[in-house]
């Protein structure tokens, strides 16, 4: 045996891992029951949406290297893109040289939540409310807070009671930065995932419960409510300045996640994927 100072983990059925303890039982118990590895990645990433918020969201990005069985490694492209309106012309209209970075300015099209769909439908077994379920249930009955979360919410707590709140709605109920440890919800992205799962199950069978969740999601309420507080939202950015942001219900109906091929190059004996 070689001398290492993390444990060797060796199992037969299956193995999970990710950033979070939380996330990682739901995979094994996606796994255990029925899913694929596919399945069990989908539900600790939406699962880590919760517990880990700044670091990740719905409306961020989702690269992946995946590899079915047997078959040649491919890459899942659910990279935000610029919007539409986001040129040259405007940003210098706004006196910028540089994007902000931070504020609406800075925002890409969402393409985590569809990649996280294509990835189910093409390649998981489950059905979408097995996978959205666990995220939902810590969104809604709460985990225990990190401290690195606590600590970021308390050092923005100031400034979204003054220049972000609906953030400070979310993050501060009751106008108080939460404690590490604590048990901590999220009743509006509980919310959120709830009616997605809604209104996937407006359809019948597990691919099109997906591709409505999908449709929804692109063009559909949660693209509406992008809308709505894009045309009057104008809030400060990392300048310092109050500006509206150009992100549209349209460009999050035009971005739709999609699978390219996984470069590979030889290094040393190890092929790097």
């Amino acid at each position: 045996m070689t001398f290492t100072t993390r444990p060797e983990l060796s199992g037969t059925f299956g193995m999970v891992t990710c950033t979070h303890w939380l996330a990682s039982a739901v995979g094994l118990k996606l796994l255990e029951a029925g899913g694929s590895a596919f399945d069990a990645a989908a539900g600790m990433g939406f699962v880590l949406n919760v517990v880990e918020p700044h670091l990740n969201g719905p409306l961020g990005d989702m690269p992946a290297l995946i590899r079915v069985a047997g078959e040649a490694p491919v890459a899942l492209c659910g990279q935000g893109v610029a919007p539409a309106g986001a040129t040259l012309d405007h940003y210098r209209a706004e006196g910028l040289d540089m994007i902000p970075g931070s504020g609406l300015l800075a925002t890409v099209g969402p393409g985590a939540v569809d990649a996280w769909m294509l990835m189910l439908r093409d390649h998981g077994r489950l059905r979408l409310r097995d996978v959205l379920e666990p995220a939902i249930h810590y969104a809604k009955a709460g985990h225990p807070l990190l401290p690195r979360v606590a600590d970021t919410i308390s050092g923005q707590a100031a400034f979204f009671a003054q220049e972000w709140p609906t953030s400070a709605e979310v993050w501060t109920p009751g106008g108080q930065a939460p404690r590490a440890g604590a048990l901590f919800a999220n009743p509006a992205l509980a919310a959120f995932w709830e009616r997605l799962l809604k209104e996937a199950e407006s359809a019948t069978g597990r691919v099109a419960e997906i591709d409505a969740a999908r449709r929804a999601f692109a063009s559909g309420f949660v693209a509406q409510a992008v809308d709505d507080y894009m045309a009057s939202a104008c809030v400060m950015d990392g300048t310092g300045a109050r500006r509206k942001g150009v992100l549209c219900g349209q460009d999050m109906a035009d971005l739709q996640a999609s699978y390219e091929p996984a470069l590979s190059n030889d290094h040393h004996g190890w092929a790097v994927i």
